[in-house]
Order: structure tokens, then C-alpha cells, then sequence
């Protein structure tokens, strides 16, 4: 594909369908409220209309998906406003069942990590990434990713309650 023109509506809507819920839980990962996530996966996809590579494979696509979405996720963060006026319960009411898949404790205990282990953690086990394919994605070593899980599995352990004495 020369560019971003060539590429269909058709083959931009399989894409689209084929990674639209990993794209969604990982902004849902970061922002924690339905609303932003939805708009962090619609510029998400926009970038995609305008990006003017290849992909190598689905693998490859979904990869360039995720660190393009964790990447504009962490900027609505960084964002001055955001990080001044919190509007997580503005507008959000109890009856609100509309969320695209189930958060259990678990998932709402890596949701609360700080980012660099909550990425990997979530990458890890729920995407079913390799160490080597999440290092590529975030720009870090396999040896950081490797301690990032770890450090992530021993904060899991302590706010799910484990006994941090046992021994493996």
C-alpha cells in the first residue's frame, strides 16, 4: 500500500473489528471511565486512517495498535487539565451496564498499578503477549519487562491479600 488512501473502508473496518475490544481494554486500562476510552479508541482508529505503513501481519497491526493507543492514553494523562479536575464521577450514573467486558477484582487490582507494571501485567496475561512482544511495544529491554512483571505479580500479590512469607 503506497498510503493511507489505498487502504478500503473494507479492510479498514476488518481491522477495526478484529482488534476494536483489545484497543478498547487497554484504554480502559489507563483512563478508568467508559467516556474517555471510547474517545481514546476512536483516535486510535483515526491514526490508523492516517497512518501510511505496512503491516506485516495481524500480529504486527494489533501491536502498532496497542502501543499507539497506550502512547495517546498516556498523553491524555500528562494533560495539565486532567490532572487538575477529575471527572470520573461527573456524569456517570449506578445503572450504566454498558461496558464492553467484565472488570473483577483482579482486573480492577492491576487497573490500580502504577502504569509501567500495570501495562506489562495486562499485555502479559491478558492479550497473551510474549516478554519479547511487550518489550517491543514499550520500548524497553526483556530484561526491564521481565522485572516489571515481577515487581507487578508481588504488588498483585500483596493487595489481593497473599501471604508475602511463602515461598515458591
Amino acid at each position: 500500500m503506497p498510503d493511507s488512501l489505498s487502504r478500503t473502508d473494507k479492510e479498514f473496518s476488518e481491522i477495526y473489528n478484529r482488534h476494536v475490544d483489545t484497543v478498547y481494554r487497554v484504554c480502559f486500562m489507563f483512563l478508568k471511565n467508559e467516556h474517555d476510552t471510547e474517545d481514546a479508541v476512536q483516535d486510535t482508529f483515526i491514526k490508523l486512517m492516517n497512518y501510511k505503513g505496512e503491516f506485516e501481519s495481524e500480529e504486527h497491526e494489533k501491536a502498532w495498535l496497542i502501543r499507539t493507543a497506550s502512547n495517546h492514553c498516556r498523553d491524555i494523562l500528562k494533560h495539565f487539565w486532567r490532572k487538575t479536575v477529575s471527572l470520573e464521577v461527573v456524569g456517570e450514573s449506578e445503572d450504566e451496564e454498558d461496558k464492553s467486558f467484565e472488570v473483577d477484582e483482579t482486573l480492577e487490582k492491576v487497573l490500580a498499578l502504577p502504569d509501567k507494571y500495570k501495562t506489562v501485567i495486562y499485555l502479559y496475561y491478558y492479550e497473551g503477549y510474549k516478554t519479547y512482544e511487550i518489550a517491543e511495544m514499550i520500548g524497553r529491554p526483556d530484561a526491564t519487562v521481565r522485572g516489571y512483571l515481577r515487581k507487578g505479580r508481588e504488588l498483585l500479590k500483596i493487595n489481593l491479600g497473599g501471604d508475602n512469607n511463602e515461598k515458591k
